[in-house]
């Protein structure tokens, strides 16, 4: 890509890498050059990024009407919304290719960043799910080192694998990825595995991960103010946090974040969880009322809602081709 910047990383051993925290030694070649990708462009523009997340079209081009400049396709939320299940490792990494082609498609204008979970499998699972990816017109993706099945973040009863298989993977998928526009976030759900280590360990595998090639580390679920501190503190890079309603993470701002060392703030479950309940409200009085004739300030209207579809400029395609017919 012409446009993008190329940007040497430091010298590296063609054999291998290694924590400078811990010095853990890994087989694969370092990669040597990474692209400048769109959310590259929009951290050095804005400082800190706001990512919403989306789980289909519709929700993706809302959050794109709304003005934000990046959007987050959450596992969570599309095990939720295409299957009707909890995150609980039950989702496919083609469905979240499939959902990703249609939400890139509803928000052309901003990068989609999806939601890889563990890559489908080892190293070689990785890169088809990479490439399936990018072919859907994602601009990057979350890959964590939990072991299978995996949850979310934020519930009980997580494993992870050794930091050295997680950092093979994401040095695979830097190879998979090539000069494409897509960044990599190396997430870590190690912090969960110990009350004790668990928050030095996930910071350690943080670093690992991104001398292994990601373009920005995410240690998931911090427990408090100290904790988000102490990441933004000793991480290298670029640094994700997760700001779920409900979790385990204390909510903040994207500035108060920023202050602390954080570049892409993610609320994945935001439109999640409004959107459900809305539907519970609603679906509840259409059952006790039988009609929704005195709630209708509860939900878009017919104008409303066909604004946010672009109705009218269908109108207009749909003139414009009738009038080419009669002309021939």
């Amino acid at each position: 890509m012409s446009s993008m910047v190329v940007t040497a990383l430091h010298c590296r051993s063609p054999s291998a890498f290694r924590s400078n925290s811990d010095q853990r030694h890994i087989k694969s070649a370092y990669p040597t050059v990474k692209m400048q990708t769109r959310i590259h462009r929009l951290i050095e523009e804005q400082g800190i990024v706001l990512m919403p997340g989306c789980y289909d079209a519709l929700s993706a081009a809302i959050v794109q009407k709304t003005g934000f400049s990046a959007g987050f396709i959450s596992g969570y939320a599309l095990s939720a919304s295409l299957l009707g299940k909890p995150d609980f490792g039950l989702l496919t990494p083609p469905e979240m290719a499939a959902t990703a082609r249609t939400v890139c498609a509803a928000a052309p204008l901003i990068p989609i960043i999806a939601d890889a979970d563990t890559g489908g499998g080892n190293a070689l699972n990785v890169q088809r799910t990479i490439k399936d990816l990018i072919a859907a017109g994602a601009a990057g993706c979350f890959l964590e080192d939990q072991a299978w099945p995996k949850k979310c973040g934020h519930m009980r009863g997580k494993q992870v694998i050794a930091a050295e298989e997680h950092a093979t993977k994401i040095a695979s998928a830097r190879d998979a990825i090539g000069d494409s526009d897509f960044f990599l976030v190396a997430r870590t759900d190690a912090r969960a595995t110990s009350a004790k280590n668990g928050l030095y360990d996930a910071i350690s595998r943080a670093n690992l991960y991104m001398e292994a090639g990601a373009d920005a580390c995410f240690v998931e679920a911090p427990r408090d103010d100290d904790e988000l501190k102490e990441i933004g503190r000793k991480t290298k890079g670029y640094r994700i946090c997760n700001m779920i309603e409900g979790g385990v993470s204390p909510l903040h701002t994207p500035e108060e974040l920023k202050a602390m060392g954080f570049h892409l703030i993610v609320h994945p479950l935001t439109s999640l969880y409004a959107s459900a309940r809305a539907l519970v409200d609603v679906l509840k009085t259409l059952k006790e009322n039988g009609t929704t004739r005195d709630h209708l300030h509860k939900m878009a209207t017919f104008e409303e809602f066909n604004q946010l579809v672009n109705l009218e400029s269908w109108f207009e395609l749909e003139a414009r081709y009738s009038n080419f017919k009669k002309l021939h």
